[in-house]
């Protein structure tokens, strides 16, 4: 049987593999497995999948089942030599200390790995064992849609009906990692992949040496979803970690972008987050969100139980009205009291007890709402019910009217309320009514009430101005003029040049294709003829 090293399939006397496309008659480079290295007598290595400084992922063929597989070999960048067409891992004589040491880390954390099978969004792991001075981990390999691409499908952002039953069981997977000692650090949209029953695999495991800086491996960390303290020499990884990284890849999966880099949040911690997503999300999930990706690891949401928690807020809820009806229930057809009349008395209590339970659920709903949510005040619409004699009408502090403000005024503005905190929209929006840079809607509306004691969330879409803006005069002028002019319109310009008798050199003569006046859409780039002046002629020698 001949098999094709790219994907396993069988190709008999060919070499350019039908079904993929494969040479197989390139070479795997060194320090990376030979095509065709059987291990343990049973698999056959294939092409590399991906590698980081901790390990190196390769397609395998089992000869014992027939499955394709994935096998992880521990290959940590800077510590060996392997050179080409050889198996066997070299260890530099002044490194092996630090490679045996490593090494033991890297089969404690795959055995761990292998206990959590049950787990349905970890990958299984088959074997591990040792072989070329080195270990070697076999992975299932599903048929799996990366993460990335599934949100792509489904219009660049799920709803959160979609992305909660997927994430939910991501919680579960990283508690049941962390109560063994151990994390993931490396959540993000990369890592993650949807199995053909749509339910989310996580991928991209590796020790937490490879997943901080400071350690004597080269640190591989995922921008937008690794957390702050990742970046810091050898700070102590824990929970906290994990969770940020799980906000921020929930973040790409609501949104469509992950958050900025945790350097440049630093700076700027604020959210981008477009006014809409903002309207569409429960309010609960959005506080979760802000939560878990909180740079302050002493700010950021603390364990795996409370990160549930703030994402099943309303589901709670709801739960615990659901067993306040139960209990009303039995309570109403218990027996009445032998002096009572039956007829009478049933009605009463019926009467009584569905009026007492509805106010309990109400009361139990409402206080778990508020303690669990503080910001749902601010963006959902609660009305409060009040006795008449009091007055409806709110007298406390209300939401500043930012519309038609620059967002630079609006910055400076929220500076001056600790407890705001402004999100800008991730893509300004077109409008023929506010000017270019211009705030143009907020949300929450301007006059909704604050609580003092809230923290408080405004997403701000700035205006691009008009869509379609009009070419300005240009011809004669100076090309810098002209560029400034374009810019200005929020249009881009290409030169090109050509000699004229009219204009002098570095004079515009005009658009090559279109005329003053005419309107193109905002981002367009045009084409400018510039003089290069009057071309010179040469005169015939006498």
């Amino acid at each position: 049987m001949s098999l094709c090293m790219g994907c396993m399939q069988e190709i008999g006397s060919k070499t350019i593999c039908p079904a993929c496309g494969f040479d197989n008659n390139e070479k795997q480079q060194a320090p990376f497995l030979p095509y065709g290295t059987v291990l343990a007598n049973r698999y056959i290595v294939g092409v590399g999948v991906d590698t980081n400084g901790e390990s190196t992922r390769y397609l395998c063929y089992d000869k014992q089942t027939g499955d394709i597989a994935i096998v992880c070999e521990f290959l940590p960048t800077g510590l060996f030599k392997r050179g080409e067409g050889e198996t066997a891992v070299r260890v530099n004589y002044e490194n092996r200390n630090v490679f045996s040491k490593l090494k033991d880390d890297f089969v404690s954390y795959y055995k761990t790995l292998a206990e959590l099978r049950e787990l349905s969004a970890l990958m299984n792991v088959h074997n591990i064992f040792e072989e070329n001075n080195t270990v070697y981990v076999i992975e299932e390999n599903e048929d799996l849609i990366p993460f990335e691409e599934y949100v792509r499908r489904s219009g660049g952002s799920l709803e959160w009906d979609i992305a909660r039953p997927l994430f939910m069981p991501v919680i579960s997977a990283l508690e049941a990692l962390h109560k063994r000692g151990v994390g993931h650090y490396a959540l993000a949209p990369k890592n993650m992949y949807i199995t053909a029953s749509g339910k989310i695999k996580i991928s991209g495991f590796a020790t937490e040496n490879e997943r901080k800086r400071g350690t004597p491996l080269k640190s591989q960390l995922f921008s937008g979803a690794a957390a702050p303290e990742q970046y810091e020499d050898n700070f102590p990884l824990d929970d906290i970690t994990d969770i940020y990284g799980f906000s921020a890849t929930l973040f790409y999966a609501l949104t469509g972008h992950l958050p900025k880099s945790a350097p440049d949040r630093l700076k700027d911690s604020r959210l981008l987050m477009s006014t809409n997503t903002v309207k569409k999300l429960p309010p609960h999930v959005v506080t979760a969100l802000a939560n878990g990706l909180r740079v302050e690891r002493e700010n950021r949401i603390t364990d795996f139980d409370e990160l549930r928690s703030q994402l099943s807020v309303a589901h709670t809820a709801k739960a615990i009205q659901d067993e306040i009806s139960r209990t009303a229930s039995m309570s109403i057809t218990r027996p009445d009291s032998p002096r009572k009349s039956k007829v009478g008395m049933s009605r009463v209590s019926i009467v009584i007890i569905s009026a007492a339970a509805t106010a309990v659920i109400l009361a139990i709903i409402g206080v778990f709402w508020l303690m669990q949510n503080p910001l749902s005040s601010v963006f959902g619409n609660i009305n409060e019910t009040v006795p008449s004699t009091q007055s409806t009408e709110w007298t406390g502090p209300t939401i500043p009217n930012y519309v038609g403000m620059s967002y630079e005024e609006v910055v400076k503005a929220a500076q001056d309320n600790p407890s705001i905190t402004i999100l800008r929209s991730f893509s300004d929006e077109y409008s023929d009514s506010i000017a270019e840079g211009l705030v143009m809607e907020q949300s929450p509306a301007a006059g909704s009430k604050i609580n003092q004691s809230d923290s408080i969330y405004i997403s701000v879409t700035v205006s691009k101005g008009p869509q379609m803006r009009e070419l300005p005069a240009i011809e004669g002028q100076t090309l810098d003029q002209v560029a400034g002019d374009i810019a200005a319109q929020g249009l881009l310009a290409t030169a090109e040049y050509q000699y004229s008798d009219k204009y002098a050199e570095g004079r515009v003569i005009g658009y090559k294709s279109q005329q003053p006046g005419e309107t193109v859409e905002y981002g367009t780039n045009v084409v400018i003829i510039v003089s290069k002046g009057k071309e010179e002629t040469s005169q015939p020698q006498e």
